[in-house]
């Protein structure tokens, strides 16, 4: 998240820190499969397109960072 702009989205379904890891693929984007997010838009370890918290407890910090004031609300 060093280059803007910037789109910060919360992922709400079981298992959601594991499944949005699985759609995005390695961090570093070299590693990644064709077909993950990573895989088909990053270019390397720095510019990987995307991040993805690694934990429950480090989504509900990010998820108070990037939305101070509470999320929308459940679809």
């Amino acid at each position: 998240m060093l280059e803007a702009p910037v789109m910060a989205l919360v992922l709400e379904r079981d298992n959601a820190v594991q499944h949005a890891r699985t759609i995005l693929g390695p961090t570093d984007s070299r590693k990644a499969e064709k077909g993950t997010i990573r895989g088909d838009f990053g270019t390397d370890n720095r510019r990987n397109i995307a991040h993805a918290s690694d934990s429950p407890e480090n989504a509900q910090v990010e998820i108070d960072r990037f939305f101070p004031e509470g999320i929308c609300g459940k679809y």
